[in-house]
């Protein structure tokens, strides 16, 4: 059964001071990319999680085969979006990839490799290497992800994951995944390495 895609995108960036899923890639915002990578890399179906400004938001996603699920508990934080998912996928058995869209330079390829690298997992499990933490994007294997709805706070699977069995969890060396969105020094430093457009002065 192919894994359904999850895509995280329901925050309000208040760190940064505008929605890092509008900045853009080559004239792309950051949400229809990462949704279109998603779809991209051979999963069923994607599902994206809205939540601050969802209309502006959904707006973006057009053209996209995507389901949306609105977040309305969004400002409680990344486990609440990973508790509407399971609501929306609840008769779905399979694995789930979740992603975030602040990972500009994240492509279809790192999405392949860990639905490949999963199947060989012995937790049917995958995901990023950030230093020494595991995280997104990750495939999640069904027995996991039932347990999505018992997370609290901004806390993803990264807990979860980093319990399973020495060397049960496939893991993607991807350092350049690393780089997220956070801050306007984040921005900079992504237009800088040619994987965010540049912001125009004053926005």
């Amino acid at each position: 059964m192919a894994p359904v895609a999850v895509v995280l995108a329901a925050g309000a960036s208040r760190r940064l001071g505008r929605p890092k899923q509008l900045l853009t890639r080559e004239g792309e915002t950051l949400l229809h990319r990462t949704a279109r990578l998603a779809l991209d890399s051979g999963v069923a179906r994607v599902l994206v999680v809205l939540g601050a400004r969802h209309e502006t938001m959904r707006a973006a996603l057009a053209g996209l085969d995507v389901t949306v699920s609105i977040n309305a508990d969004w400002e409680q934080g990344m486990a609440s979006s990973l508790q509407t998912a399971a609501r929306s996928l609840a008769e779905f058995d399979g694995s789930v990839l979740v992603l975030g869209c602040d990972q500009p330079a994240l492509e279809a390829a790192h999405l392949r490799a860990l639905v490949a690298g999963a199947a060989e997992a012995s937790s049917g499990c995958a995901a990023t290497l950030h230093r020494q933490a595991l995280g997104v994007p990750a495939l999640i294997a069904p027995a996991l992800w039932r347990e999505a709805t018992d997370l609290q706070g901004d806390r993803g699977f990264g807990a979860a994951l980093a319990r399973q069995a020495a060397g049960s969890v496939w893991r993607l060396q991807a350092p350049e995944l690393e780089q997220d969105l956070d801050t306007p020094g984040d921005v900079e430093a992504a237009i800088a390495r040619g994987w965010l457009d540049s912001v125009p002065a004053g926005e």
